[in-house]
């Protein structure tokens, strides 16, 4: 295993990529979806469950760890790896998304944001400074800028405005990361929905040489084409040697169109949060175990599923534990959801590979098409 930060392309399909990232902690196989470990966990998941799926890395979230338990007590305890049972690599958000959307009392200037706590109302700072402070102490493998995410829509002043503050903030966080052997910061592409902004923010941070890129401000609520065209004028932008994360999406679908367009990496709530609220994925489409019509359904999930929980209980089962409110409904759900992700992206990693992803994409979309709810768009 190296003791550096390392991304390689193995393949390449057009402008689909199949990488891998190496550090310290692990090998990330790219296109990769990273299960979302909000507070210290992947919600109604062990974390060997999670390992077992074939997830290589997990994402974790500044602004709720930093509330409770506190980035210091994790720190005490050992890191959150140690904390949280998870010892491959992990992918710690800044925090910033969270402040700016639960947050109260919020006031943003050049020195960073000042809120209060969702949870008991006290009062918080947070620059690019003491962002990158708190990952420190958690001990993620891969962090992230301070930025602004501006919610769409919003005028062209106002994009502009959080661009350049993210770009400056982006700067500051580069001299706090400094110097990290086998972790790596990366910096966010924002510029909303406008094309010439968005190109500006990659430029701008290329020329800062970061050991990653993402792309921030696409998963809050603007439809595909928009989320799709900023990526086809960014995407090019972006060196070919660094790993690009699509910040925040999203389902089967967007993962689809957005590895065509050259994205690496991934992370949404979806699967879990989906599981929670009675919804399965499948490779036939998605399931909503709500529904009465699958109150006298024996058929599994999906019959030929690796996942126990979608091969081996009955529509009729998981239909009566999301109606009676049972916690295993949920647990059942998210195992099923976040095994059907992984296969998704080593199928993904496979087409590459073999030099099929568009057929393996129009494949993929055609059984979606056939499925029970259609389709994942």
């Amino acid at each position: 295993m190296t003791e550096n930060f390392e991304f390689k392309l193995i393949a390449t399909d057009g402008k689909a990529r199949r990488g891998e990232i190496t550090m310290p902690r692990g090998t990330v196989r790219t296109p990769a979806f990273m299960p979302v470990g909000t507070a210290g966990t992947v919600k109604a998941m062990y974390m060997d469950q999670v390992a077992e799926l074939g997830a290589d890395i997990i994402l974790g979230n500044t602004y709720h760890l930093m509330l409770r338990p506190s980035a210091e007590r994790i720190a005490k305890l050992g890191g959150l790896h140690d904390f949280a049972r998870w010892p491959g690599p992990i992918l710690t958000d800044s925090g910033g998304f969270q402040v700016m959307s639960l947050a109260q009392l919020r006031k943003l200037d050049e020195k960073g944001v000042t809120f209060r706590s969702h949870i008991d109302g006290r009062a918080h700072e947070m620059s690019p400074e003491r962002s990158i402070e708190i990952q420190g102490l958690l001990d993620s493998d891969i962090q992230m800028q301070l930025d602004e995410c501006v919610a769409l829509p919003a005028t062209p002043k106002d994009i502009q405005r959080a661009m350049e503050l993210s770009l400056r903030w982006a700067e500051r966080c580069k001299t706090a990361f400094g110097t990290q052997p086998g972790k790596a910061m990366f910096g966010i592409v924002q510029g909303g929905d406008v094309p010439d902004l968005r190109i500006r923010s990659a430029q701008a941070l290329k020329a800062m040489d970061l050991k990653g890129y993402a792309v921030g401000g696409l998963a809050v609520g603007e439809p595909q084409e928009v989320m799709l065209d900023m990526l086809d004028v960014t995407c090019p932008e972006l060196p070919e040697e660094k790993p690009r994360y699509l910040m925040g999406v999203g389902t089967p679908d967007d993962i689809l169109k957005s590895v065509a367009r050259g994205i690496d990496m991934f992370d949404c709530v979806m699967p879990t949060r989906a599981g929670r609220h009675g919804l399965a994925f499948t490779r036939r489409g998605k399931v909503n175990l709500r529904n009465a019509r699958h109150a006298d359904d024996p058929r599994p999930l999906d019959e030929e599923s690796s996942c126990p929980a979608a091969r081996d209980y009955s529509r009729a089962y998981l239909h009566h534990l999301v109606k009676s409110g049972e916690a295993l409904g949920g647990m059942l759900l998210t195992w099923n959801n976040l095994a059907y992700y992984q296969q998704h992206m080593q199928g993904i990693r496979n087409a590459i590979e073999a030099k099929r992803f568009d057929a393996f994409s129009a494949e993929t979309q055609a059984a979606w098409a056939e499925g029970d709810i259609k389709p994942y768009a």
